[in-house]
């Protein structure tokens, strides 16, 4: 960044009220010891966020700014740029249209860079601003490895870690022979093993195997975000589908509805299920892989991460005998997995546990699992009732789904049963109205419904990397933090990862979960007889006690677990700050 450009934005930062004059000495004299840019300089000092730097530099040398998380990056640019020049100069090409070649860089005026890119490229180049965090991790998103070294090091790995596919028993014969065929090539099978290998090392939850005009593409779902995993040729699409439909028992010959099935793996001493899912899109099958990987899974209520109040909450409502516990939230957001780890808590041998679920995730020793079977009409509502018939204490309900389901879970949980289940909902209190709007009558709810919860899950900082920084007053303003959410705590400190080789440069390793529940007390049961709307609710809960979901993330931050991006990309705002 040239020295004119510096002085133009630290003006106009100060000029704003972004930057004190103390401040700005302050950074002035990092920079001169660091030999940094004074605009990463500001951001360390958490003086300034990454989009506000952005939109200034923007703004100043008339350059349009960029999003990258937002914007989908064609592989046909970052083919034209070698990693190792686009991670030397902090930048990544974004699109190309004719001649022109679209590049976003966190330093638009380093003359040399561009210099460099046009004479490789041999084309004209246009220049957007981006934030030096958010252009390296898209460069660490969309540049994958060579597809032969990648093979190469997984048929090594898959060796090492002496990985077995266990295949469901032989359906009937197809006549299909060429398919078969490809399944059992060494190239094929090498791949598919290289992609479910690869999967369970980076802790994926899921797996994409996604084809393309020209490619074949793979990512891979870490921490709840998709990353880039293999690119490899499109020819090699209908042999590893194939190949992932033979070991899962499904039709290799039927190409034009979708299937689901399953299959295992096993790592030197470790089982792994996956899920599979096949949909038919206009370049061919896509593949879905749920990993359910039973070393990875957390089953134990007080390691999941839950804050104080909500754990103390939930753990209340499952000692009751019957009633109702209900979680709310978006897929992937870990509502079956607070169920599983409800259940392990109250799981004893004289206990009759039962479960309906679509399909079964995770097999729990103990635990009698009953897998939904649309085909033979054994859904939801059908085994409810049948499993009313066989004396049960504890019924989970995977999902509730419709009217039906929902009137014989809350039936049950009225005749003496324990009732677990999922809604989509957004908040807790979104729960109740979602009741209502199937058709439940408010009195049905207030007898039987003991606890609503909503959650989300956030990344967490890698423990082996973070630093502390000093956040900007506008930062704590957006995230609504008020002298009741710091409990006496004078200075205000957050966190964040570096990045480093344990959490693959990306700041985050694992995940923490945020949980809102709302106690059905008295109170809230008269507002809920009275037709109360559902911001209503939520207030008399929080006078109560209850902690929303933004307070739960604020709680998180100033803990250190996460940081303040995750929980505002998660959570919104509560209206009463």
């Amino acid at each position: 960044m040239s020295s004119t450009l510096k002085e133009r934005l630290t003006q106009v930062l100060v000029q704003n009220g972004t930057l004190t004059r103390e401040k700005l000495e302050e950074a002035l004299k990092i920079q001169k010891q660091r030999k940094e840019r004074i605009g990463d300089v500001l951001v360390h000092l958490g003086y300034i966020s990454p989009d506000n730097l952005t939109e200034v530099l923007s703004a100043e040398l008339g350059i349009p700014a960029i999003h990258l998380h937002r914007y989908k990056i064609s592989p046909k640019a970052t083919a034209l740029v070698p990693r190792k020049l686009a991670e030397h100069y902090t930048l990544i090409p974004v699109s190309v249209f004719g001649t022109m070649l679209t590049v976003a860089m966190a330093d638009p005026m380093n003359i040399e860079a561009l210099d460099d890119i046009r004479r490789l490229t041999g084309m004209e180049t246009r220049t957007l601003v981006a934030g030096e965090k958010e252009v390296r991790e898209a460069i660490e998103l969309y540049y994958g490895e060579n597809i032969s070294e990648k093979l190469e090091d997984a048929a090594k790995g898959i060796a090492e870690e002496g990985l077995q596919i266990e295949e469901e028993a032989a359906g009937p014969q197809k006549s299909v022979q060429e398919l078969l065929r490809l399944t059992e090539e060494e190239p094929v099978v090498k791949l598919t093993n290289s992609i479910l290998a690869d999967g369970v090392k980076r802790r994926s939850s899921d797996i994409f195997i996604e084809p393309e005009e020209q490619n074949l593409r793979v990512r891979l779902r870490v921490d709840g975000l998709l990353q880039e995993g293999l690119l490899a040729s499109r020819a090699m699409h209908a042999g590893v589908v194939s190949r992932i439909k033979v070991m899962s028992n499904l039709d290799i010959a039927e190409h034009r509805v979708p299937q689901d099935g399953r299959f295992k793996i096993k790592m030197r001493d470790r089982e792994v299920d996956f899920r599979v899912s096949v949909l038919p899109t206009y370049f061919g099958e896509k593949v879905v892989l749920r990993v359910l990987d039973k070393d990875q899974a957390v089953l134990d209520i007080e390691k999941l991460g839950f804050e104080p109040e909500p754990l103390a909450a939930l753990k209340k409502a499952a000692a009751h005998p019957h009633g109702m516990i209900v979680t709310c939230g978006p897929t992937g957001s870990g509502k079956t997995t607070t169920l599983y780890s409800v259940l392990k808590l109250i799981d004893t041998p004289d206990k009759n546990i039962v479960t309906v679920e679509d399909p079964v995730e995770f097999q729990i020793e103990g635990i009698n699992q009953v897998p939904i079977r649309s085909e033979v009409d054994l859904t939801f509502a059908a085994a409810l009732r049948s499993i009313l018939r066989q004396d049960p204490d504890v019924i989970m309900v995977g999902e509730i789904r419709d009217a039906e389901t929902a009137d014989v879970a809350i039936k049950a949980a009225l005749t003496g049963h324990l009732v677990l289940s999922t809604l989509h909902a957004t908040t807790a209190a979104g729960a109740v109205t979602r009741f209502i709007n199937m058709g439940i009558e408010p009195f049905l709810i207030t007898s039987s419904i003991l606890l609503a919860g909503s959650q989300r899950l956030v990344r967490k900082v890698c423990m082996k990397c973070r630093e502390a920084y000093e956040p900007a007053k506008e930062l704590i303003r957006q995230l609504g933090i008020t002298d009741r959410h710091l409990a006496g705590q004078k200075k205000i400190v957050f966190y964040r990862g570096k990045g480093c080789e344990f959490c693959g440069k990306r700041g985050y390793s694992g995940r923490a979960v945020l949980l809102e529940a709302l106690v059905l007390s008295p109170a809230v049961k008269n507002l809920i007889l009275k037709s109360a709307q559902e911001y209503e609710l939520k207030k008399q809960g929080r006078k109560e006690g209850m902690k929303t979901l933004r307070e739960n993330g604020i709680a998180k931050i100033l803990q250190g677990v996460t940081t303040p991006e995750e929980v505002m990309r998660v959570t919104v705002k509560d209206e009463e700050d």
